[in-house]
């Protein structure tokens, strides 16, 4: 039966928390999933809200524990026609506390945005959410927050790194978000710095990106000798053509390890591409995208995880590469850049190798000192899987965003 005009649902005792994607699942966002299941864990009453249905048919095996249904709004979040929009303003009329103060957000939007948070707006009075979270500061943060206005509920978001660092970005849009919402969460310190920056006003906390480190259990097994995996997107600011060279430098000493790296990327044809040229066909192998279970097996079996991280020529950055926690997790040794917020997980020294982005000769001398020296490994090993236990542990992390579920720290 239709809401009364102006009024919301009986408030739950405890939120209702509706997550704003641009889609889900996505093979490649693990820590969404993550999140997810440990807020379930908690007893969270979760909804989740995506922009666009899966495009790849790829699904990590976890995704069947959830719970939360998924309402997708493909419809209206893609060049929608004029009477779709027409649609979603007639549907949201009555409905939504706060249509007529801030109709004037809507009109502000491109069409398509517009559509979309009036949408999600009328979804999350229907399903009677109290608070809408969204993951990236770009187009879900602003569906989430005009969406939030509109319904008469409280708004956050997650920031990450492709949407806050690229030279692309349209800056005063990410500064409305990141102002206009009630709480800023972030992943890293470096990541509260720079957007305390962009964004005085804005409530910004850093939450870390937790594992449920139940399912990474330190593995004490066998691993293979002298094996580097890598794991990503093949794009640039993954820098594995760094390591490619670094794997050339290595081979052309006679050292005889091999590379095992996994992803798929617009970096593809490059990257096998530099394979042939600097004659490594017999030290890499490219495996492509792999499900999580089979990833964190290579990276369990391996000797160490290279993570060459680097500020791509457009700005894009790793924020705090969920692979290099789960390595650390697993006891695999890592070396890795100190970009962004990668020195928070791995100390130099002391729990992994920090060498300069960009420079394939540090890395492949870093390399070769952990590949040759199995008591720095164990020792590195044993304080990486004890930094994630102390600030990566995902059921410590949730309790502490969950503390930001319907709190009102910003004017609307």
């Amino acid at each position: 039966m239709p809401l009364p005009e102006n009024r919301l649902p009986e408030t739950p005792t405890r939120p209702r928390v509706g997550y704003v994607l641009t889609m889900f699942p996505r093979f490649s966002e693990t820590f969404v999933l993550t999140e997810l299941l440990a807020l379930e864990a908690r007893g969270l009453e979760l909804r989740v809200l995506s922009l666009r249905s899966p495009d790849d048919g790829r699904f990590h095996a976890a995704l069947g524990d959830l719970r939360a249904p998924v309402t997708y709004l493909p419809h209206l979040a893609r060049s929608p026609k004029g009477s779709a929009v027409w649609d979603a303003l007639r549907a949201a009329h009555g409905r939504l506390p706060g249509l007529a103060a801030h109709l004037d957000d809507v009109l502000a939007l491109p069409a398509e945005t517009g559509a979309a948070a009036l949408a999600v707006a009328t979804e999350a009075v229907a399903q009677g959410l109290t608070h809408l979270h969204a993951h990236f500061a770009d187009t879900p943060a602003t569906v989430a927050r005009v969406a939030a206005r509109l319904a008469g509920i409280t708004c956050s978001l997650t920031a990450h790194a492709k949407d806050v660092f690229h030279d692309g970005l349209d800056a005063d849009a990410l500064r409305a978000n990141l102002a206009g919402v009630d709480t800023v969460v972030t992943v890293s310190d470096f990541h509260v710095d720079h957007l305390r920056a962009l964004a005085p006003t804005a409530h910004v906390v850093r939450v870390y990106n937790g594992l449920d480190l139940d399912r990474f259990a330190l593995h004490t097994g066998r691993r293979a000798t002298r094996t580097v995996a890598a794991v990503g997107r093949l794009v640039p600011k993954k820098g594995f053509d760094v390591l490619l060279e670094a794997t050339a430098l290595l081979a052309r000493a006679g050292d005889p390890l091999r590379v095992h790296l996994v992803g798929a990327g617009a970096e593809e044809e490059r990257l096998r591409g530099l394979v042939a040229t600097l004659g490594i066909a017999d030290r890499v192998d490219l495996l492509g995208p792999l499900p999580q279970d089979r990833m964190l097996q290579v990276v369990a079996d391996a000797t160490l995880l290279a993570a060459p991280c680097r500020v791509a020529a457009d700005g894009n950055r790793d924020g705090l590469p969920t692979v290099v926690l789960e390595a650390l997790a697993l006891g695999t040794p890592c070396v890795t850049t100190p970009v962004t917020g990668i020195p928070e997980a791995v100390a130099d020294g002391r729990s992994g190798a920090l060498v300069p982005e960009d420079d394939p000769v540090a890395l492949a001398a870093a390399l070769r000192e952990l590949l040759d020296d199995p008591g720095l490994r164990a020792s590195y090993a044993a304080a990486g899987r004890a930094r994630v236990e102390e600030a990566f542990d995902t059921r410590t992390n949730v309790a502490l965003l969950e503390r930001h579920f319907g709190v009102a720290g910003v004017p609307a």
